[in-house]
């Protein structure tokens, strides 16, 4: 049934289907663009723009160096440790080139965090900012790693701004802590020494694994998703077909705050905007507001890729509402559930709706989107071209549409399976290709998907299902609220008892009272939270999704204390 369902649930214009072979590997892509987008911009950071036919140059002279100066081989392992910076598309795509498969590392990561994934991933070599290289002094030694490559924020401006850039962030702002690394090869020592060699640019398969994407910690130990290069390129063009269906070839400006080492802004800006030849904007640090709004005045930007907590952040800032909005024609949310009220803000100050998507890192990762031209607030919208879905009950057997059960994908984009994790892969994916996504929803009669929840968070009181989004939506209705999480906590009476925590907008002020009434004229009587508390901020993931696991576990252990012993 569902094979033909959402035939013609597309938008006119947009295909139902596309083709994850239209190229063999992500090398071909980036060749072809390069070549016919040679003199238009691609990347913007710091004053400092690469056009794509320098990208390609800069490219090439990264994995000239890799294949002439290490003894780095097809198929070996390099993590890639970087914020937004213009080091990160070169080293990326050199890498890829050189055919290596890229191990995106977060820069924030911990030592520990940092020891797991180049172990788990076998890496060889290492590209780190030298803010961070402390920390790889630390790990190295207790992994594989043999080449190390360090580079400064300012590596790639001009000589003069590069050693006021890099001066400042050292000595005035402190932000690199001594390391010693003496075998480490400074980032702009291997461009130079690649320059001019020959690069024999390796031609995987598409089945081969490009990038090895480790998912959130939030779930536990961070595994390894295997996203091959037929995945990047049919995710690539998935997102082309829907999200980027008004976007023109070679003249758009795409801000771009989410970090490319996190799977949404790679596919999206590393990918898709790459195969259309339009510019991105990186934003290094998107939590200095000031900073990114003060670059944001520079540029008529036409399309803007974020998430819930950055667009309910920019909203409440004055300088921000000031821009000028009138290009922008496109804004993309993903990595955590839009709120409806941050997504009417949005709307009422920039005048564009944003369309929200819904993905994984297991789906390279855009799974369902909102068409633009057809948004419905509230849902994840369709599946993207070539991608069935489908949820199923406790049992496995698939449930009737309108019904609420766990989510599952199949289509061109999913994952190869976890590196060296086969369980882990058997869990997840079924022998049909079938993905499980662990989250809850509802596919209704029109072919738009709403998420109800995630299945891990589900918080059952009395034997009712209460979902922590619903209460989150609500809450972040009460003016005065910028932040707010639900949790489960253990009762005995009622098995458990909701409890929400808020984070008070600057300048306002909310009683718990307030917060009661709201939720009582608003949610059914179970729904209605048993305790609030108020913080200055809650724990978030890099990207700003809300850490619920971690309010949880914070509340397990002063129930742990209060017992007797």
């Amino acid at each position: 049934m569902i094979e033909n369902f959402w035939k013609d649930k597309y938008p006119s214009g947009i295909a139902a289907d596309i083709d994850p072979d239209e190229y063999p590997n992500v090398q071909a892509v980036l060749k072809q663009s390069c070549e016919r987008f040679a003199n238009k911009p691609a990347f913007s950071n710091l004053g400092k723009t690469l056009t794509y036919g320098e990208l390609y140059a800069l490219s090439g002279a990264f994995a000239a160096y890799l294949q002439h100066h290490t003894d780095l081989q097809p198929g070996d392992r390099i993590a890639v440790q970087l914020p937004n910076v213009l080091q990160y598309p070169i080293a990326v795509f050199g890498a890829i080139r050189a055919g290596l498969i890229v191990v995106n590392t977060n820069p924030l990561y911990t030592a520990r965090e940092m020891e797991h994934q180049f172990n788990d991933s076998g890496a060889k070599a290492l590209v780190c900012l030298a803010n961070m290289a402390h920390l790889a002094e630390k790990v190295v030694p207790k992994t594989g790693v043999k080449h190390v490559i360090v580079t400064e924020v300012a590596d790639l401006l001009p000589p003069l701004k590069r050693l006021l850039v890099n001066s400042v962030i050292k000595y005035v702002k402190k932000m690199v802590p001594p390391f010693h690394l003496p075998k480490a090869v400074k980032f702009n020592d291997v461009l130079a020494q690649g320059h001019g060699k020959t690069v024999s640019d390796a031609s995987p398969k598409s089945s081969d694994v490009a990038v090895l994407q480790y998912t959130g910690g939030t779930t536990g130990v961070a595994k390894g998703a295997m996203l091959t290069h037929r995945n990047l390129i049919a995710n690539m063009l998935q997102c082309k077909a829907l999200m980027g269906s008004n976007l023109n070839e070679g003249t758009e400006i795409l801000i771009t705050p989410l970090p490319l080492y996190h799977i949404y802004a790679f596919t999206f800006h590393c990918m898709s905007m790459m195969l259309i030849g339009n510019h991105n904007i990186l934003i290094s640090n998107p939590r200095d507001l000031s900073a990114m709004v003060k670059e944001l005045s520079k540029w008529k930007f036409s399309g803007f890729v974020g998430l819930n907590t950055l667009f309910v952040a920019l909203c409440n800032n004055a300088d921000f509402r000031n821009l000028d909005f009138s290009a922008l024609k496109v804004t993309l949310s993903g990595g955590m559930a839009l709120q409806q009220a941050a997504a009417e803000r949005w709307k009422e100050v920039t005048g564009c709706s944003i369309c929200e998507g819904y993905g994984m890192t297991e789906t390279s990762p855009v799974a369902t989107v909102n068409p633009i031209q057809k948004i419905q607030m509230g849902t994840i919208g369709i599946p993207v071209p070539s991608t069935l879905c489908k949820t199923i009950n406790d049992a496995g057997d698939e449930l009737p549409l309108g019904e609420v059960g766990e989510l599952c994908v199949k289509g061109p984009q999913v994952m190869k399976g976890y590196w060296q994790r086969q369980d882990a892969t058997d869990e997840m994916l079924d022998a049909e290709g079938w993905l499980k996504t662990g989250d809850i929803a509802i596919i209704q009669p029109d072919g738009y998907m709403r998420i109800v929840d995630r299945k891990k968070d589900m918080i059952l009181v009395s034997g009712f299902n209460v979902y922590p989004n619903e209460l989150e939506d609500v809450l972040a209705t009460l003016p005065g609220v910028l932040q707010c999480a639900a949790i489960g906590v253990p009762d005995e009476k009622s098995g458990e008892a909701i409890k929400i925590f808020v984070v008070v907008r600057p300048g306002a002020t909310l009683s718990k009272d307030q917060v009661m009434e709201h939720m009582r004229a608003n949610v059914t009587a179970y729904k209605v939270p048993r305790s609030v508390e108020f913080r200055d901020a809650l724990p978030t993931t890099n990207v700003g999704k809300i850490l619920r696991r971690e309010l949880r576990d914070e509340e397990l252990k002063k129930l742990a204390l209060k017992k007797p012993a």
